[in-house]
């Protein structure tokens, strides 16, 4: 009998180590690996045990088109992923976010709504056609311009000092 509670207690050990992350983006892939935080081959995984820590990701300028994956990121505090093609962005579960910088891509939607903590977000230069920023209360830096917003409110951003929307 404890000869199979051990086993079981091992198995269930090894197997919550070696969850994976799906990065289904090779260029993701690469710029994760160059940030040593996977190995090589690209395989459209990262082990989460060395993402689910990561407070701070720069991935900018590296051709990536879907990130995929970033979920995985749970600590994640400070996210540069600007001058990619990305067309979509999911952050809902990186709700510890204090700063985006998902500027220069080709993004259609942004949903920050779960961000409550971000503070800075530079999102100019997408095709955003709307930006709910009201949950944001803490937000005091935002870019928006040169995008295809119709109207944008931040009556709930007290703590906000810049705002720069044009274009």
């Amino acid at each position: 009998m404890k000869k199979i509670i051990f086993t079981l207690l091992l198995g269930f050990t090894f197997i919550g180590f070696s969850q994976n992350t799906l990065i289904p983006d090779p260029n993701f892939e690469l710029a994760l690996i160059d940030l040593g935080l996977d190995t090589l081959p690209i395989n459209g995984s990262v082990l989460t045990a060395d993402i689910i820590d990561e407070t701070d990701l720069v991935i900018s300028n590296k051709g990536i088109t879907n990130l995929t994956g970033i979920e995985g990121f749970i600590a994640l505090t400070e996210l540069y992923c600007d001058f990619n093609q990305l067309t979509s962005l999911d952050v809902s579960n990186n709700t510890a976010l204090t700063t985006l910088f998902c500027n220069s891509n080709q993004l259609t939607g942004l949903d920050v709504t779960a961000n409550t903590a971000l503070q800075i977000l530079l999102c100019d230069n997408n095709k955003l056609i709307s930006l709910d920023v009201m949950e944001n209360t803490q937000l005091n830096f935002l870019n928006c311009f040169s995008n295809q917003l119709t109207s944008l409110d931040v009556s709930n951003n007290t703590a906000l000092t810049l705002l720069r929307c044009y274009d």
